[in-house]
């Protein structure tokens, strides 16, 4: 039809680009683009409302790219919308470049870091209930490949969109029946997809994904549905579309044209009308995320005479930093009368989002909310957190400002077993450039540690412990970033040992033994674990009769705290010696004392490590 001769001018224009980009440099994924050309050009011709000058306006719709590999359309459409000159493409995937292999926060349009495939509709799902939840009027649209639809965490994700109802999110799945090494499960069936998306309460619409009308029919079908459901576009298309020897070839993912392959590419696209361009709708008005004041705190009263679960004063502290901050939003997957984040659920039900067991949908929804600005604490077992390393890994490309909580860590949580205990937390979150680790040990720290959790701008891991633990601290004690606190020291310790968490108490106990025979040995809570206290550490083993450094704690001796203090004092002059004591076998059922006497980390086994080293003097 007439009204379409521009708008399949404009779709010919975004092949060009995709063509000239990935060519240049050398490298891409072209054919995944042009089977997305038309879908993308009307969506943004015809549909899609934003203001480039404020990309994180709350009223602007969002566009996900999931099948992240299709960086450059994702680029081609924004510059054809005015973002840039689209010149300024050809410089895709160079070192100084904002045009990356794969979106990252460097593209400033991008909502999350994609190229992971499975996350994309998480992560729209997370800025399709914000919407709601504070009455945005937008769309959230997310274009995904059919590869990756073979992923768990998009089947997560389609439920968690059907359960919470988010009929102002469209998600278009790309079929183009080729994945990267050959044919996806289902090729072009376009039906088995269709009844997948149907059975998680999405209203589907199944179109020619290359018939402009269909495309155009389909979105405005979907922008006006009352069906109150999520959306879901199955577009039958063709990968490499537009270019005849590339259309539905094996062997042409993710392999850039040469310059006479593109050559006779762009000779067979024809002439394209290089002033055409895409004029945004605007939203009606602006509204950018508005960050909360720092220095938030809690006024929770606590008795020296009575003991408490650290986890259980997470749920607490939690609970009162979210009456005062509008910002935090808790996430949950079915164990918050575990986690105690029942307590925010209790106070503020509007933030409080329910993901059931689906911990990497959890992670990526989270992904989303911080994108707006939110602060989404994400709280489960330690152990469970693991089955998310690599959203949690996207999440940290992303620049995401999300705050983790994992509760029943180590062999301390008894009689549960090995299945439920975080013993390889602190590593996975250990790997992650500029993440804050933090371990708690009693309720003071706890409150104090959960409020410096939320003020921090950036990735944040709390470790809590599933049993009570006796006060250390006065509540005006003061906690902060790579701080720790000495708890028993003399003019005449012998060595130091630092722990964290259950085994702070431990320590404590093996000093009192030591004691009574007249050893005296410092005792040091690393309750921050990254960046660790270097300076202290460095101040202990200075000060003290041996340079020795025992490091204990309720972790894999792996990747814990105790590589995190040997890193710290690689720099002294002084030569020390680091001992870890840390769990060094699989554990099983049992009591918390048989638990950590069998791991080598009790106060015994710690009395024990250090008669075995004052025994044999080291020089300094």
């Amino acid at each position: 039809m007439e009204k379409y001769k521009e708008l399949q001018q404009k779709a010919k224009l975004i092949r060009k680009w995709c063509l000239r980009s990935t060519t240049t440099a050398g490298s891409g994924h072209p054919t995944s683009c042009l089977s997305a050309a038309d879908l993308g050009a009307v969506l943004f011709d015809r549909y899609f409302s934003y203001n480039l000058e404020e990309a994180l306006n709350l009223h602007n719709d969002r566009f996900v790219l999931s099948k992240g590999h299709a960086a450059p359309l994702l680029y081609a459409l924004f510059g054809m919308a005015g973002a840039y000159p689209l010149e300024e493409t050809l410089r895709l995937r160079k070192f100084d470049s904002r045009f990356e292999g794969h979106p990252t926060p460097k593209f400033v349009y991008a909502e999350a870091a994609t190229g992971s495939l499975g996350q994309g509709l998480s992560v729209g799902a997370g800025l399709a209930l914000l919407a709601k939840r504070e009455k945005i009027d937008n769309k959230t649209f997310i274009l995904l490949g059919d590869g990756e639809l073979a992923e768990g965490q998009v089947w997560e994700a389609a439920n968690f969109c059907g359960y919470h109802h988010l009929d102002n999110l469209i998600a278009i799945a790309d079929i183009n029946r080729l994945a990267q090494s050959g044919p996806t499960m289902f090729g072009h069936d376009l039906e088995k997809y269709a009844a997948r998306f149907r059975a998680f309460g999405f209203e589907v619409i199944e179109i020619n994904g290359h018939d402009l009308k269909a495309i155009d029919n389909a979105f405005h079908q979907a922008m006006n549905s009352e069906q109150g459901k999520p959306i879901a576009i199955i577009a039958e298309t063709i990968k490499g579309k537009g270019i005849s020897f590339l259309e539905d070839k094996e062997g042409w993912h993710g392999k850039a044209l040469d310059e006479d392959q593109l050559k006779k590419a762009l000779t067979e696209l024809g002439p394209t009308e290089d002033q055409l361009h895409f004029d945004l709708k605007q939203p009606n008005s602006i509204l950018l995320p508005q960050h909360h004041t720092k220095n938030s705190s809690t006024n929770l009263p606590f008795n020296k005479d009575q003991e408490y679960a650290t986890r259980e004063v997470f749920g607490q502290a939690i609970s009162e930093l979210g009456k005062e901050n509008n910002d935090i939003y808790v996430l949950d997957a079915d164990v918050k009368n575990s986690t105690f984040s029942l307590d925010f659920l209790k106070a503020i039900p509007e933030h409080f989002i329910e993901c059931f067991i689906a911990e990497q949908n959890m992670v990526s929804v989270a992904a989303g909310l911080s994108r707006l600005g939110k602060i989404p604490v994400v709280a489960t077992f330690a152990a469970f957190l693991t089955r998310a390393a690599d959203q949690i890994r996207m999440a940290r490309v992303s620049e995401a400002n999300i705050k983790f909580v994992g509760s029943h860590v180590g062999v301390a949580i008894g009689e549960d077993g090995p299945s439920q205990m975080g013993l390889e937390d602190i590593a996975m979150f250990g790997t992650l450039p500029d993440t804050i680790i933090f371990q708690p040990s009693d309720a003071v720290s706890t409150a104090k540690l959960t409020a410096k959790m939320i003020d921090h701008p950036g990735m944040v891991y709390l470790r809590t412990l599933r049993s009570k633990t006796p006060l250390l601290y006065d509540e005006k004690e003061s906690f902060e970033v790579g701080g720790s606190k000495v708890l028993r020291s003399s003019a005449d310790d012998q060595l130091t040992i630092a722990s964290s968490g259950i085994t702070v108490f431990e320590a404590l106990k093996a000093a009192d033994l030591l004691k009574k025979e007249g050893i005296n040995v410092r005792i040091l809570d690393c309750y921050c674990i990254s960046p660790i206290d270097q300076s202290s550490l460095k101040k202990c083993i200075i000060e003290t009769q041996y340079p020795i450094l025992i490091t204990v704690e309720d972790h894999f001796a792996h990747g814990g705290m105790g590589d995190f203090a040997i890193s710290a004092l690689s720099s002294s002059e002084r030569i020390l010696q680091v001992r870890k004591m840390a769990v060094s076998h699989i554990s099983r059922s049992g009591k918390m004392e048989e638990l950590l006497e069998d791991a080598g980390i009790s106060a015994s086994a710690i009395a024990k490590m250090v008669r075995s080293l004052i025994a044999v003097p080291i020089l300094p």
